[in-house]
């Protein structure tokens, strides 16, 4: 089919799922709730907003970055760094969505958000940490045709492949956060409104609901485990037989190189994946929102955003190199 027709079927059910949004609101005795947050007290709330601003301003910059130097360098222009720039756009994403309004709540007393406001948030969070979750899969799935099978690497990593993949991350995400929003926001809200987390995240809002939530935490898990568990498997079984490939390489040079090819991508899942599965893995009996699940909840929603372009940075020689080509540039334009 052609695209056209998925953009107009994804707006349609964006309108519809927002049409539904509206009509769950007006019957909602519920027309705001409360983030409670990390912590109490003006001079720890003062600490965790420059803390957490400086961690922002560090994503934004270093994600950016990512973006601009894929872009502009000719060399980056290949479907290893084509994805990488759609995980800096995620995470640029990802991140927006919850610590902007985090920091805007450490600021004041009045720490409250609409329904319409916290139920939009919730669908555009999970639709981001889906489609990243897919978008790692196929990262891994390109380090594995690169390593173990390079003759044929162009004719299955080519630009249509990258395009049509790339696209179903994003509509996988969508599709996903529709469903599982779906069963959250058609529970009864009707007597607590206070939710323990500094955003709306689907478990901690489904604990507020006033009727039986067996059915929406059953269907949270099973969505939540297929676009976590699924990616993951495939991730799994791509360095696995990219660890068999490099064992058969005799040269340790060669060794040395497909493990660095590999390596910042690698370490990037691993952040990722060892939070979000603590975090959403888990049975609902001991998944209630403690100290140590916020915790777990700030290295994914900030920590990791923060880290992958760091990590990609320093660890990867091309990525180097264009960074030292372009401040390269900024430094003698002056004396042109």
């Amino acid at each position: 089919m052609k695209p056209v027709y998925w953009k107009s079927k994804i707006i349609s059910a964006g309108f519809a799922w927002l049409a539904h949004v509206m009509e769950l609101c007006n019957q909602s005795s519920v027309a705001e709730f409360v983030l409670l947050g990390l912590a109490e007290g003006d001079m720890t709330e003062t600490m965790l907003f420059v803390l957490f601003l400086v961690i922002y301003l560090i994503t934004l910059v270093g994600n950016c970055t990512i973006v601009m130097l894929i872009r502009v360098e000719h060399r980056l222009h290949t479907p290893m760094y084509f994805f990488l720039l759609h995980l800096s756009l995620l995470d640029i994403c990802y991140s927006t969505v919850t610590i902007p309004q985090m920091l805007v709540h450490l600021l004041s007393r009045h720490k409250a958000i609409s329904f319409v406001r916290c139920a939009f948030q919730m669908y555009i969070f999970v639709v981001f940490g889906n489609a990243e979750c897919v978008l790692m899969s196929l990262m891994a799935y390109d380090r594995y045709v690169a390593i173990c099978h390079p003759l044929h690497y162009t004719s299955i990593i080519n630009w249509h492949f990258c395009s049509w993949t790339t696209g179903a991350a994003w509509l996988s995400g969508f599709l996903n956060s529709l469903i599982v929003n779906a069963f959250a926001l058609r529970l009864p809200y009707c007597i607590q409104n206070r939710i323990n987390q500094f955003f709306c995240e689907v478990l901690a809002m489904i604990k507020l609901a006033s009727g039986d939530s067996s059915e929406a935490e059953i269907a949270v898990f099973v969505f939540g485990s297929l676009l976590l568990l699924l990616p993951f498997i495939l991730i799994a079984a791509s360095y696995a037989r990219i660890g068999i490939a490099i064992l058969h390489i005799r040269s340790a040079e060669g060794q040395y190189r497909a493990i660095s090819t590999c390596g910042s991508h690698l370490l990037v899942v691993s952040l990722f994946y060892g939070t979000a599965l603590f975090a959403y893995m888990r049975p609902s009996s001991v998944s209630s929102a403690t100290g140590q699940d916020k915790a777990v909840s700030v290295f994914y929603t900030m920590v990791t955003p923060m880290m992958n372009p760091l990590i990609y940075s320093l660890r990867n020689k091309e990525v180097k190199g264009a960074l030292r080509k372009l401040l390269s540039k900024k430094t003698t334009a002056p004396n042109m």
